[in-house]
């Protein structure tokens, strides 16, 4: 009986190893067929590093960084310098006032002027 049920877990296991996909990659996977003679012609950039493109409603979109970057560098950096200016007591208050005020400004550093449109 249990070299029936191992003949049979072997013969499932090379049988699934051996199937072909029958899905089509994610597409974060090397591309075989048309993208790859084409290229990805879905983004196009501007001189300053933004990708956009064109919905299928004839708007244009774009994508850039979101600030997260900024945000904790920002944070970081007012937590400090909140510390730093609150020399009285505890200096709890200063350093989370600091941390707050410094990732707002980070953040809307880090995403930088340029609007998308």
């Amino acid at each position: 009986m249990k070299t029936i049920l191992g003949s049979a877990v072997i013969a499932a296991s090379l049988f699934t190893a051996t199937a072909p996909a029958l899905a089509d990659p994610p597409g974060w996977a090397p591309a075989h067929g048309w993208r790859d003679k084409n290229g990805d012609i879905r983004y196009k950039r501007t001189d300053n590093g933004i990708r956009y493109w064109r919905g299928d409603d004839g708007r244009y979109y774009c994508r850039r960084g979101d600030g997260t970057v900024g945000l904790l560098v920002g944070a970081a950096l007012g937590a400090l310098l909140g510390r730093a200016i609150d020399t009285r007591g505890e200096r709890a208050t200063g350093t989370i006032l600091g941390a707050a005020a410094g990732a707002l400004i980070g953040n809307e550093l880090a995403k930088g002027p340029t609007r998308c449109r």
